[in-house]
Formats: structure tokens, C-alpha cells, sequence
């Protein structure tokens, strides 16, 4: 499983950013059995979870510090998952990074990173004016 994200660059405080995460050399409809997370990590911290969507993208969480400005979802058909990152703030410059896992995430571990299998390689998101 190869995941590829994209989307990041740099925008001003208040700017919105899409990002996606693509699964290649994978059948589509196998996208289907993984959950799919985002995570990030800024310089001299450590990774953070934003975000994860179940399966079907019947259960969505997401951290408290993005709520209401962020908004996880799939389109399994195109084996793609994305972040769509409103209202963008210095604080959220970081590396964000999707993340594959079988298990079923839950209100008490979706945040967990152990918990996620396959990882793509990150894509930047600086935020500053």
C-alpha cells in the first residue's frame, strides 16, 4: 500500500487548504476495509491526531482544536481521503500525514497512532503572514 498526499503550501491565517490522500497499487474497493486518519507533527513536537473517519464514513472525529474549522471525509471509488482545512491558523503549520488501519476507531482510541498500519510520506502546511 502506497498512500501519497497533497494539497499542502503555504497560506495566510484565515485561508482554507484541501488536502488529499490517494492509495495507490490498490484496488478501490479495498479502500474499503481501512479507516483513514490525519495526523501532523510541527518542529520540536510530537505527531498530533487531527482527525479520523471510519470505513463507511459513518463516524467521523476529530480533535478539539480543529472542530468546526476541519472536516475529514472519503470517496472510496477513487481510493482518496481528504482534510479540508478551513480558517488556518500559524499554529496549525505542521507536517500532516494520512494513515491507514483495519481496527475500527472509536471514541477512545482513534486518536491512538499505534493503531494505524500504512503512512504516507507527509506534506507540508505552513501558515503565516
Amino acid at each position: 500500500v502506497q498512500l501519497v498526499e497533497s494539497g499542502g503550501g503555504l497560506v495566510q491565517p484565515g485561508d482554507s487548504l484541501r488536502l488529499s490522500c490517494t492509495a495507490s497499487r490498490f484496488d478501490p474497493f479495498e479502500l474499503d476495509a481501512y479507516a483513514v486518519g490525519w495526523l501532523r507533527q510541527a518542529p520540536g513536537t510530537g505527531r498530533e491526531a487531527i482527525s479520523s473517519i471510519s470505513k463507511s464514513e459513518g463516524r467521523k472525529y476529530y480533535a478539539d482544536f480543529v472542530k468546526g474549522r476541519f472536516t475529514i471525509s472519503r470517496d472510496n471509488d477513487k481510493s482518496t481521503a481528504y482534510l479540508q482545512m478551513d480558517n488556518l491558523k500559524p499554529e496549525d503549520s505542521a507536517i500532516y500525514y494520512c494513515a491507514l488501519r483495519s481496527s475500527m476507531p472509536g471514541a477512545s482510541n482513534w486518536w491512538d497512532e499505534v493503531e494505524y498500519e500504512h503512512w504516507g510520506q507527509g506534506t507540508q502546511v505552513t501558515v503565516s503572514s
